[in-house]
């Protein structure tokens, strides 16, 4: 007599297999998302950076008031400008993330950003000055 189908075994390893596969995948996952954010976060500083060019062109100076000229996308906080003495700082942060992105034109660099008109992302800082 011929018999079809599975064993118990064969569908219980199948079954482990699935189980495993869904372990690794699943945090790469929800890590894309933290990915897309920041990635937005960039995009919002480096159109900054253009309007911010476009208004200096204009007006020979840089500006914490845009306007309606700029728009942060959803999901992200509007960017926290700082004029400098030969520049501007600014900074973005969402709250679907931990992590704070900044640039910078000028001569003052603002963490986590290293390269002028760059945008760069790192951790938050947590710290508090002490009195």
């Amino acid at each position: 007599m011929r018999r079809t189908g599975f064993t118990l075994i064969e569908l219980l390893i199948v079954m482990a297999m699935i189980g495993l596969l869904a372990t690794i995948a699943i945090p790469r996952l929800a890590n894309t998302k933290g990915r897309a954010q920041l990635a937005t976060m960039k995009s919002d500083l480096r159109n900054l950076v253009t309007v911010e060019e476009n208004y200096f062109s204009e007006n020979a100076k840089y500006t914490t008031s845009l306007g309606a000229g700029y728009a942060a996308s959803t999901g992200n906080n509007m960017p926290t400008i700082t004029l400098t003495a030969d520049g501007w700082t600014a900074s973005i942060t969402s709250p679907n993330t931990t992590q704070t992105c900044a640039v910078f034109v000028g001569s003052t660099p603002l963490a986590p950003a290293t390269t002028e008109g760059a945008p760069a992302c790192g951790k938050a800082s947590t710290t508090t000055p002490l009195p």
